[in-house]
């Protein structure tokens, strides 16, 4: 669960955002912008960053009614292994994944991570979970997104390969898990993927 700061600020920077976007009356607009560098200044001192970062990681601003994003995972479970991903940003090793490019659904979204960064070809079976990471044991993150969880199917016997953001791709049993990138996947995320995997009628879990 994200620290109760960090979510005011986000709330503050979305209303600011949505406000700027549709008012039409100056004195509101200025009202707008002062709410947005209030929030955009919590954001940078909870996360001791300069306010031009979290200025640059919001770039829809005030372009429509906020909303938050989505991140799409995939779970690849073959003879009791898991596939994971080293990311080349900080070394650490996470499901398969990304946010979601715009004009395809989920399921082609996480497919077309997977082949990116693993370089297999696979589609995905079924959604096992939703969840919203600021209600969830992520690292903080000063963005609001939900996480959709997907196992996976192999397309082809290719093998698994470094990808333009990640330098390794392996398959890791549950009791042998390497130090995971918390921003990105948690270990429940890993345990739900088994747990899915072995019994097909658990219904999906959700926030």
């Amino acid at each position: 669960m994200e620290p109760q700061w960090l979510t005011y600020g986000k709330r503050l920077q979305a209303i600011a955002s949505t406000g700027l976007h549709f008012t039409r009356d100056q004195f509101d607009k200025e009202r707008y912008e002062e709410i947005a560098k209030i929030a955009n200044e919590m954001l940078a001192n909870l996360g001791n960053v300069p306010v031009e970062r979290i200025e640059g990681l919001v770039s829809d601003f005030a372009r429509g009614y906020a909303t938050p994003k989505v991140d799409v995972r995939g779970a690849l479970v073959e003879d009791d292994a898991i596939l994971l991903v080293r990311e080349q940003s900080d070394g650490l090793w996470t499901l398969p994944g990304g946010f979601a490019d715009v004009g395809l659904s989920p399921s082609q979204n996480v497919a077309k991570e997977i082949h990116e960064e693993a370089g297999l070809t696979v589609s995905a079976r079924r959604l096992y979970g939703v969840r919203h990471k600021a209600s969830s044991s992520y690292s903080p993150d000063v963005r609001d997104f939900y996480k959709m969880f997907f196992l996976c199917d192999r397309m082809d016997q290719m093998v698994a390969c470094l990808g333009s953001e990640t330098t390794d791709a392996h398959f890791f049993r549950i009791d042998d898990l390497p130090p995971l990138s918390l921003g990105r996947t948690i270990p429940s995320d890993i345990e739900a993927a088994f747990a899915f995997a072995q019994d097909a009628t658990r219904p999906a879990f959700f926030d």
